[in-house]
């Protein structure tokens, strides 16, 4: 086994990265040849544009906390692939909450551009945030049920 410099070090790792990871399989960026630090430079990069993101007021902050999830959810596309980030974000399991994380951050929209209510815009992105958590929760076992029995659900 090749010598590690540190956790970080995703090229040392080369082969040893087992079949399960996210890095596995086609990336919607193939054409341009990125390599696995390339692809992770690029969902930093993403991840850094949404820090940057600074709200200036409700309707702002509703406008670009919307799209800095968009941003994010293309930043998880170079790490994973936009097709396989589609595959399970769509899995019966989580389908739900996908529909409302999706359906929420388009609300957000038009809220600010239709209804041009903050209240509003505020009120999805509450709702936004409970379907990403909601959505999340989704990928670590059981961890769903154990939120619900912390409710008494």
């Amino acid at each position: 086994m090749a010598t590690s410099k540190g956790w970080f070090n995703l090229e040392a790792a080369g082969g040893a990265i087992p079949e399960t990871q996210f890095f596995e399989g086609d990336s919607a960026f193939k054409f341009l040849g990125l390599t696995r630090t390339q692809r992770l430079y690029g969902f930093i990069g993403c991840l850094l544009g949404t820090i940057l993101l600074v709200p200036l007021g409700l309707g702002t902050f509703a406008l670009l906390y919307a799209l800095g999830t968009i941003v994010s959810l293309v930043g998880t596309g170079f790490l994973i692939g936009f097709m396989k980030q589609l595959k399970l974000m769509f899995k019966p399991v989580r389908i739900v909450a996908t529909i409302f994380f999706l359906a929420s951050i388009a609300l957000i929209f038009v809220g600010a551009f239709v209804i041009r209510n903050d209240l509003v815009c505020i009120i999805f992105v509450i709702i936004e945030y409970l379907a990403y958590a909601w959505y999340n929760l989704s990928y670590i076992p059981y961890a769903r049920t154990a939120v619900l029995k912390v409710f008494g659900m």
